[in-house]
């Protein structure tokens, strides 16, 4: 889940992201929940903590 209050939209997260769930929607990170395979990589790279990965 991303706390859009929160993101920047930096793009660090769609950069580390190594099967390309992440994107910007409306200015925004959005993650694909369908492509997601949860391994935190986003969440640990985020700058703001703005990514949260429900397991």
């Amino acid at each position: 889940m991303v706390d859009k209050s929160k993101c920047i939209s930096c793009g660090t997260c769609v950069n580390i992201c190594p099967v390309g769930a992440i994107s910007f929607v409306e200015g925004k990170a959005f993650i694909d929940k369908e492509l997601c395979i949860k391994c935190h990589s986003c969440e640990n790279a985020c700058p703001m903590g703005a990514i949260k990965i429900n397991d």
